[in-house]
Parts: structure tokens; C-alpha cells; sequence
């Protein structure tokens, strides 16, 4: 079995499609067709079906999937341990909460920038369920997620800490208006999609309040979250920063929670046994200096 083989067809599988695939690895889409055609040649079945939206993984492509994504990684990471001088350079790939990248890493990364100018730089935004399959994927060198998490094969280093606050329609001033202004049911959640660690903390917090059953809308963005809560749509949870620093502040209510519901943890986190680069290093490096981080 080829490891060209096995990179290519785990760029298919994430990617969705020949064509896409082939713009990532900078080839013809000739040569990544024949590549899987070797591949399941080889193995005797299907890896994908075909469609007119693209292609999807069959069960023994989900099957393979695993083992090729982390020998696609293992074989990333073995040429950045190879060309690895001690000095930082050359690719460094990190994710984060959308939340986190808005308020909390400009500063981070201008100063690692500033510090480091040869680290090519990627930046992902996912929720913390997509972010830690990443990380142990080696997709990504580490990424900013919200805590808990505990799982053995990743090291995890507080970041930053933030206080979470529900975010509702201007006219409600106190938890208690809320309370009594709304629905028995309780107000619709907005929330990011399933995998974000604040929607299930508003999850909780709406069942504590007896609102297990209150309708959900998922938005991609923050300022389409905060905009819809001005717009009387509905209730959010988020960093108090978060909505502190938006430009429509002024049109809604921050409401303050009790513990434990009311502060959370940032972690970086990064693959236990993966070789720790020197681009790696010194983002962290940053991450620990009083002089690049603001403390929450």
C-alpha cells in the first residue's frame, strides 16, 4: 500500500470531491482519480460513492478513514521534525473557538507574528467537538477550546478564562424579567451548531430554569448571533468580552449567571506524543508571556 496513496484519498474524504482535492494537492484531477482507483484496486472494494454532489465515503472508506488521516498526519509531522532546527519556521496549523479568535487571540497572534515572521501561520474556526478530532487527528498542531476536556492522548494548558453571561433582547434587564416575560416554554436558544460547548452550557442552563424543550436556531457567526438577540429573536450564551467589544452592545441585555454556569476555561491543547516544533513552541511561548496575553 502506497502512503501517496493513502494522503490522497484522506484528502478526498475530507475534502468531498476529485476536484477540490487535487486544488489541495496541487495536481490533476487524472492523477487523484487514479490514485483511488489504485487504492481500492488494492484493498478489493469500493472506498466512495459517486453522486452528482461529489463523493461520499462508503464503510470501508470510513472504516480506512482513521488510519489514513493519522499516517497522513504522522508523515506531516516526520518532515517538520526532519527540517526542525530549533528555529521557528516553515507551517504551523491551530484552531479555535470563533469566540476566542474574536477577543482573545488578535493580540496573541500579532506578537507571535511580530516574534517569528518565518512561521507560516493557518488559523481554523470549528466548535470544540471538531477542533479536539483535529488535534488528535493532526490536522492541526493545537487548537483553543473550551474546557473540560479530558482525554489521554492530548495535553492541555489553560489559555485564557471567561465569564459567560446569557445575552437577551433589550427589554429584559434581569434574569427574573426573562423569566416572567417569556414563554413557558422558554425563549428560543440561538445558539452555534451541535459540538459547541456554549450551547450545551445554555442547554443546561435553560433546563435548569425549566425550559428543556425550548426551540434552538443555529447561526454561524457571532455578530448574526448578537443581531438576532437584538432583534428580539431570541436568548444567547457567550463570553462577556465577546459582546462587550460588539458594535451592538448598546441594543442588549448582558445577564449575569451563578457559578457553575458562569465561567469556563479556555485550554490549548496539543497532541501528547506528537513532536512539539519549534513554531509550536513558540506560539506557546507567547501564550505564557505577560506581555502577549491579557489575562481574562
Amino acid at each position: 500500500m502506497e502512503l501517496v496513496d493513502l494522503l490522497t484519498f484522506s484528502v478526498v474524504a475530507r475534502s468531498g470531491g476529485i476536484t477540490r482535492a487535487a486544488e489541495e494537492l496541487n495536481t490533476v484531477q487524472s492523477n487523484v482519480t487514479q490514485r483511488i482507483k489504485a487504492l481500492e484496486a488494492e484493498i478489493g472494494t469500493a472506498l466512495f460513492e459517486r453522486h452528482s454532489r461529489g463523493m461520499t465515503l462508503t464503510g470501508a472508506g470510513r472504516r480506512l478513514f482513521p488510519y489514513a488521516a493519522r499516517m497522513a498526519a504522522l508523515s506531516r509531522e516526520a518532515v517538520l521534525a526532519a527540517r526542525d532546527d530549533g528555529e521557528p519556521k516553515g507551517p504551523l496549523s491551530i484552531g479555535s473557538m470563533e469566540t476566542t479568535a474574536a477577543i482573545r487571540l488578535p493580540t496573541l497572534l500579532a506578537e507571535f507574528h511580530r516574534r517569528y515572521p518565518a512561521v507560516q501561520l493557518t488559523l481554523k474556526t470549528a466548535t470544540t467537538a471538531d477542533l479536539v478530532a483535529s488535534v488528535l487527528d493532526g490536522t492541526l498542531d493545537g487548537a483553543f477550546v473550551a474546557a473540560p476536556i479530558d482525554h489521554a492522548e492530548l495535553v492541555a494548558t489553560v489559555a485564557f478564562r471567561e465569564e459567560l453571561v446569557l445575552v437577551a433582547p433589550r427589554r429584559f434587564n434581569t434574569l427574573a424579567a426573562l423569566r416572567a416575560g417569556t414563554a413557558e416554554s422558554g425563549p428560543t436558544a440561538l445558539v452555534f451548531r451541535t459540538g459547541c460547548t456554549y450551547r450545551q452550557r445554555l442547554e443546561q442552563v435553560f433546563s435548569d430554569f425549566g425550559w428543556p424543550s425550548a426551540a434552538r436556531f443555529e447561526l454561524g457567526t457571532l455578530d448574526g448571533m448578537i443581531g438576532c438577540v437584538a432583534a428580539g429573536m431570541g436568548v444567547s450564551l457567550l463570553p462577556r468580552a465577546v459582546v462587550e467589544r460588539s458594535e451592538q452592545r448598546k441594543e442588549v441585555s448582558l445577564l449575569a449567571l451563578d457559578a457553575p454556569w458562569a465561567q469556563v476555561e479556555t485550554l490549548f491543547i496539543q497532541r501528547r506524543a506528537a513532536h512539539q516544533t519549534s513554531a509550536l513552541s513558540g506560539l506557546l511561548s507567547c501564550l505564557n508571556g505577560a506581555d502577549c496575553v491579557v489575562a481574562a
